[in-house]
């Protein structure tokens, strides 16, 4: 495919300005696949792409270009499978405009219905929702999505999973006949390939087969860390690596305020970078952090945008970005023009679902390291003070050793020599000496009233304060290898299905090979189960129930409140941790014979 750029698209100046000022220069290859179709008439699309490779801009940007003016109906409608990917699809949507069209509301469970409602009375060009709270406002009369022009059917095959296809379908009744369907998905499963054929019209697929963006950097590790610990975790980091310069990523701008406030309190020199800041104090802050006069940025991404600086040692991600397209954008700000660099992800438990998206963008280097432990760092700090003083302590010692006695030479040479020899150059050779004079008259009278050993800690306690002291660090609290290292996932079985706990670790072991003491944490219920293997081999076992359609459906579970649910958070048949209305995608996955999942023995053949 020829290279393509924004303004070929026929895109108008309104949108290209928005483009512009996001940053993005070129559209990556799914982008440049969808947004020409989109921006005319044609039949349904079936977008394949990773995540993380521009998906939401390529309906985004068509919505921006086509429905820049307000309508007194909804206009599309974008189904996605969580609350935390509508919020993120919403703010890139808004982002995306350079106006106030298209209009844009999310809507999803366990949020204010009240607040959604007062969003949709007040008109909406777009809607961004999950299934169960679309079909709450269709119920409610609240929502027409009868003229809309597009229907966007967004991570596809996690909806899938998660067992909305049902809903979606229902949703699907709902719409005109006009709108116009676009799907996206990472894979292709058997379920997508019938919800296409049975609800779209004629339909074109487009599939993005570039590789995965690989970043430049050195080093990508992951910390396992608690909510309340991140600060003392970032500290520990930036204290045990010598010459730390680097940017901290946070998702909002409160959240940056806070964080170099308090990292200014313990003693760094931080400065935050958000959107609302005057330009012409971004600038100042920038010129501070490019002279390093101060070490840490605090930004938030649209911040961010636009520092060129190649020496970075470090970036950390203060918690996982929204989109794993951004965490790539992040990362590759180290790790520049042949230097080496390290991008650091402090990653709490309730993340674990989260993190399952970004291995894939992050590639096989990304992997888990270890907080660094207080002794660690203290002796780090040792090791570098003590090379610093015996640096000076060396240098203190030339000033104090005598000059040879110079060759005589004729006075007109030495005149000469003279004369070409600045005479700054004497002159702080001069003030040196006097001061490294001074300093040794100084201790000599210190030694005459203490030891050497109790005269060279004060002076260290006088010039560097608590900078050792075990005291200056918090204890973080450490998880046990078990927790810190485990993943709890939903199975789409049940009792009715005659689910067993023996029967479901067998099939998790068959699945991925795990000694079934590694699998615990069984919770059966009607219609599902719970059950939490390690965190690494979660990865396979939900791989392996997508590729085969022989296998009950399996995800990582939602935390209570999760998105995705119909109605507000609350238990209907199932734990009050765990998800309002878990899904039982039942039609979806029908076969002939289900695997046997009652005693741990392979499937039976009907009778």
């Amino acid at each position: 495919m020829d290279s393509q750029t924004f303004e070929s698209f026929g895109l108008g100046p309104s949108t290209l300005a928005a483009l512009s000022r996001k940053g993005f220069e070129e559209p990556t290859p799914i982008q440049a696949l969808t947004i020409p179709r989109l921006l005319k008439d044609g039949p349904d699309l079936i977008a394949r792409a990773r995540t993380g490779t521009g998906k939401t801009a390529a309906f985004g940007i068509p919505f921006a270009e086509l429905l820049a003016a307000p309508a007194d109906h909804i206009r599309s409608l974008v189904l996605v499978p969580t609350r935390e990917l509508a919020l993120q699809v919403t703010a890139e949507l808004i982002s995306l405009r350079n106006g106030t069209c298209p209009r844009v509301a999310a809507v999803y469970g366990g949020a204010s219905m009240g607040e959604q409602l007062r969003r949709l009375r007040a008109g909406v060009d777009v809607v961004v929702g999950t299934p169960g709270r679309v079909l709450d406002h269709l119920g409610r009369g609240t929502m027409d999505v009868s003229r809309i022009e597009f229907l966007v059917l967004d991570e596809a095959d996690e909806m899938l999973d998660m067992g909305f296809i049902e809903d979606i379908e229902t949703i699907m009744e709902k719409c005109g006949e006009k709108r116009r369907v676009v799907l996206f998905s990472a894979t292709m499963p058997a379920g997508i390939v019938r919800v296409a054929k049975r609800r779209l019209g004629a339909y074109e697929i487009v599939e993005d087969f570039s590789e995965a963006v690989a970043t430049e950097l050195a080093e990508q590790v992951w910390l396992e860390v608690r909510e309340g610990d991140r600060l003392e975790a970032l500290c520990r980091v930036m204290d045990v690596e010598e010459d730390f310069f680097g940017i901290v990523f946070t998702t909002t701008r409160v959240e940056a305020e806070r964080v170099a406030k308090a990292l200014e309190e313990r003693g760094y020199d931080a400065e935050a970078l958000h959107g609302e800041i005057p330009q012409d104090r971004r600038e100042r802050i920038l010129a501070k952090f490019r002279e390093k006069r101060v070490r840490v940025l605090v930004a938030t991404d649209v911040a961010a945008r636009g520092i060129d600086i190649d020496n970075l040692s470090h970036v950390v991600n203060w918690s996982l970005p929204h989109d794993p397209e951004a965490y790539v954008h992040r990362v590759g700000r180290t790790g520049r023009a042949g230097n080496a660099g390290t991008a650091i992800t402090l990653v709490t438990p309730e993340e674990y679902r989260k993190l399952f998206r970004f291995k894939h963008v992050a590639g096989a280097g990304f992997k888990k390291a270890k907080v660094p432990d207080v002794d660690d760092v203290l002796a780090a700090k040792r090791d570098r003070l003590r090379a610093k003083i015996l640096s000076r302590a060396e240098s203190l010692v030339q000033e104090a050793a005598p000059e040879a006695s110079p060759e005589p030479v004729p006075e007109a040479e030495a005149e000469a020599s003279a004369a070409k020899k600045p005479a700054a150059k004497k002159t702080a050779r001069s003030v040196t000496a006097s001061a490294a004079k001074l300093w040794r008259e100084l201790a000599e009278e210190i030694l005459e009233k203490v030891g050497p050993g109790e005269a060279l800690a004060a002076a260290l306690f006088e010039a560097f304060g608590n900078e050792i002291d075990p005291a200056r660090y918090k204890q973080i609290q450490e998880s046990s290898v078990d927790a810190a290292a485990t993943a709890r996932l939903f199975v789409g079985v049940g009792k009715r299905d005659k689910a067993t706990p023996r029967g479901l670790a067998a099939l998790v072991k068959r699945i991925s090979g795990l000694p079934e003491r590694l699998i615990g944490g069984i919770e059966i219920y009607e219609n599902f189960s719970f059950l939490t293997v390690p965190f690494e081999a979660a990865e396979k076992v939900i791989a392996e129930a997508r590729r085969s359609g022989g296998l009950p459906p399996v995800r990582f579970a939602t935390p209570k409140g999760g998105a995705g649910e119909r109605g507000a958070p609350g238990p209907r048949n199932g734990p009050p941790n765990y998800p309002a209305r878990p899904p039982h995608p039942r039609a979806a996955y029908a076969k002939p014979s289900r695997p046997d999942i009652s005693a741990g023995k392979k499937s039976k053949k009907p009778e």
